[in-house]
């Protein structure tokens, strides 16, 4: 089992379905995990926001550049950074402008590459080296399947290039970067979408969460730079 002991974690979009396995995961391996949030509902919903290794900061706007800087800036001895708020939206190009556009890149590139940036800065400060993982998608690296998603498929293909360019950039600091690439996921919300898809093909969110942890704990020493295809059977 991955050890997190006294190891201060942030995770981003750490109230979703897969957030909160990470951080489910985190809190028994002895992590302290700084949680940002968005939207006060999800929050409500946390079943974990009164947790004392859980520390809830918000309302926090992922794209705010002053404000992710305090977050990161308030969390003592940073050791990874888990990006995994973001957005999705199915659109052919035809029917997507350029606000459409702008939205998805703002909240899955320009959060991630934000947070990249603040965790570099904090893990820098602290010569610990540290570990960065972040969430690009399954379109990310399979562009054709992207078809009529192709905003959101770019935004993530950039996630992935942000990814493996960072780590080579920082890899000489001890910080390994890293992110997984999920297919659709087991949650109530997909289930709903596509109530007649094998869901039992799909990747469970406890499941990608293994994989998010291992590459974010100290057990990890060399993998750097991968895009993690974290598909299940699916």
């Amino acid at each position: 089992m991955v050890d997190f002991r006294d190891r201060h974690v942030v995770v981003t979009g750490g109230t979703g379905a897969l957030g909160t396995a990470v951080v489910v995961a985190l809190v028994e391996a002895g992590g302290i995990c700084h949680v940002p949030w968005r939207d006060a509902g999800e929050v409500e919903r946390f079943d974990y926001r009164e947790h004392k290794q859980v520390k809830l900061v918000g309302s926090i706007d992922l794209t705010d550049e002053a404000v992710i800087s305090r977050l990161y800036g308030e969390v003592p001895d940073l050791w990874a950074s888990i990006h995994i708020a973001g957005g999705f939206a199915m659109s052919p190009v035809a029917k997507t402008g350029k606000d459409g556009l702008k939205q998805l890149v703002d909240t899955n590139l320009v959060s991630c590459f934000l947070c990249c940036s603040a965790a570099v800065n904090a893990m820098s400060r602290s010569r610990r080296g540290g570990r960065i993982v972040n969430v690009a998608a399954r379109h990310a690296l399979e562009w054709r399947s992207g078809a009529g998603m192709v905003a959101y498929t770019a935004s993530k293909a950039a996630v992935a290039a942000l990814t493996v360019a960072l780590s080579e950039e920082v890899a000489k600091e001890g910080i390994l970067v890293n992110a997984v690439a999920p297919s659709i996921m087991d949650t109530p919300a997909n289930r709903a979408a596509m109530p007649n898809a094998n869901h039992v093909a799909w990747p469970k969110v406890e499941e990608v969460a293994a994989t998010i942890l291992f590459l974010a704990s100290p057990e990890n020493k060399v993998t750097r730079g991968a895009i993690v295809p974290v598909y299940g059977r699916s």
